[in-house]
């Protein structure tokens, strides 16, 4: 069996307390409330590829961006790996789109996102935007059954480079 690599990216972007998410119709698939994201497209690096897809998803143009992590999943019967990297932005220029492509465009307070009716996935994944260091989430899902056969969560903690031993010379 060939193994298939997909890679996308998704990117929080942050205005203070409130973050801009769309609301996909169920016609785009993962219907409900999401971060602006997609495929990266080849030979764009990933945090280009994070940018463009803000910009045609929303109009707007991130400035701070910061990595945030990656959520992978693994498909052993198809042998296809999709792998989502997470950014968070918290500066912009531009406006929104008046008819944004991929569902309606709303700034949601962070504190009343869960409320929203979203993908489980994006649920889980939603608050580790906002917490320091970065993580990775990983599972090994099998579509035929639909179930999860193993997860791996890991939490790294932000450090300065002076605690991960960088001199700056």
């Amino acid at each position: 069996m060939r193994n298939e690599v997909s890679l996308y990216t998704m990117c929080m972007v942050q205005d203070g307390t409130k973050v801009l998410l769309l609301n996909r119709p169920d016609s785009k698939g993962f219907p409900g409330y999401i971060a602006p994201g997609g495929k990266v497209d080849f030979p764009e690096s990933i945090v280009n590829g994070a940018i463009r897809e803000v910009r045609e998803e929303t109009g707007l143009i991130v400035k701070d961006i910061v990595y945030k992590g990656l959520e992978e999943s693994c498909e052993p019967n198809s042998g296809h790996r999709y792998m989502v990297f997470n950014y968070l932005a918290t500066s912009f220029e531009g406006e929104l789109l008046e008819q944004p492509p991929e569902g309606e465009l709303v700034w949601v307070e962070i504190e009343d996102a869960l409320k929203l009716p979203m993908q489980d996935w994006f649920k889980r994944r939603f608050p580790l935007f906002f917490q320091d260091g970065t993580f990775e989430l990983s599972e090994i899902w099998d579509e035929k059954n639909d179930r999860v056969l193993e997860e791996t969560a890991r939490y790294y903690p932000a450090r300065l480079p002076q605690e991960a031993g960088y001199s700056g010379s």
